[in-house]
């Protein structure tokens, strides 16, 4: 299969994400598709429901490609959700409006991990497959295709939870009062993980991200016990080669301290997500050289009139410094209600000012 894809005429996030020299910082925004786009809205509409245009491959593709017809962007990256896992392990997910996820059989005894299924990611998760499939083929060898998942801790909460927290109560009683039935928990989903992001590679994933959005939830030593550990078996076992060339992989850890991004250093992966509480620079020192940054401009920058996102922009490329190894990007996802120009003007000072850094 891979020997019939286009070339790749767009190389710069991979490039960077592999901390080689590039013409200029390669760019994205992590929900790039998504509500603040208004043509995204009307295909949301056809589809009924999120859950729905996720599982549609026809749709999921067309909303993955929107911004690329609206924006200079570097990389397009698969529409989907970080609890397609749960999903196909019929704990019952649904998306209530305005309420965010729900999960109907939470995950909170022996016996509820023990009746957890083994997936089969070209079966239970097929829609997914064919999305990345058909993604990789409309996007022609424009720009490469980001694949990826939720972190086996993040994903767990929402399992034990049974929807979004603010106190974690459920999943961190059982840290504390159970840590064996959560690490039995934690063993299935990164099992599940490993295979499901090992075959969005397969199916023409070019990089891929995880997603550790609760991590900054947990306490240096539960972090480093419930979370890293788990992340660094992803990474040390995600295919990373395909189409002849290195399938990077970034990890983002929302809320990370500088012990975090020590130690996430040495997991192995090509990157490390940052969001806007951290400096880059800072980063940059913690990690050393070899790890690639994405980050890091705060999403609410874009609520700002142009020239400000402008100055924003400067800044961050600024403590990222001169040198490769940086792809630029949001902090965390674009706010549903920013303006799409206000996105573009982001996206336009980045290609203008970023060369600079790597004369």
């Amino acid at each position: 299969m891979s020997s019939s894809r286009p070339a790749l005429r767009n190389d710069l996030l991979l490039r960077a994400l592999c901390s080689q020299p590039t013409p200029r910082t390669p760019l994205w925004m992590m929900r790039q598709a998504g509500r603040y786009l208004p043509e995204y809205r009307t295909t949301r509409a056809r589809a009924g429901s999120f859950l729905k245009l996720c599982m549609n491959p026809e749709l999921a593709c067309e909303v993955t490609l929107q911004p690329l017809e609206r924006y200079r962007l570097d990389a397009a990256i698969l529409f989907s959700d970080i609890l397609t896992i749960p999903h196909a392990m019929n704990l019952g997910l649904e998306f209530e409006a305005g309420e965010g996820p729900k999960l109907d059989r939470p995950v909170r005894t022996a016996a509820d991990v023990a009746a957890l299924p083994t997936l089969d990611p070209e079966g239970e998760l097929r829609y997914v497959m064919d999305a990345v499939r058909l993604i990789r083929r409309e996007l022609a060898g424009q720009v490469p295709l980001i694949g990826f998942a939720g972190s086996p801790w993040t994903v767990g909460t929402y399992c034990v939870e049974g929807g979004s927290s603010k106190t974690f109560s459920h999943i961190k009683a059982m840290l504390y009062g159970d840590p064996r039935l959560l690490h039995s928990l934690l063993e299935r989903l990164t099992r599940a993980t490993i295979d499901y992001l090992n075959a969005q590679v397969e199916a023409g994933a070019q990089a891929l991200m995880v997603f550790d959005t609760w991590g900054g939830a947990l306490t240096p030593a539960a972090y480093a016990e419930f979370s890293l550990a788990y992340m660094q078996q992803i990474a040390s076992a995600v295919r990373r080669e395909a189409d002849g060339r290195r399938v990077p992989l970034v990890l983002f850890t929302k809320g990370a301290g500088a012990t975090t991004f020590a130690a996430l250093a040495r997991t192995g992966a090509d990157a490390l997500g940052v969001d806007w509480t951290t400096d880059l620079a800072e980063a940059r020192r913690l990690v050393g050289p070899g790890i690639a940054l994405q980050g890091n401009l705060d999403p609410s920058v874009l609520y700002a009139p142009p020239a400000a996102i402008r100055t924003e922009v400067a800044r961050v490329l600024a403590s990222y410094g001169r040198g490769h190894g940086h792809v630029f990007n949001l902090g965390h996802g674009i706010h549903p209600d920013v303006p799409p120009e206000h996105a573009a003007a982001m996206i336009e000072a980045v290609h203008e000012l970023s060369p600079a850094y790597h004369e």
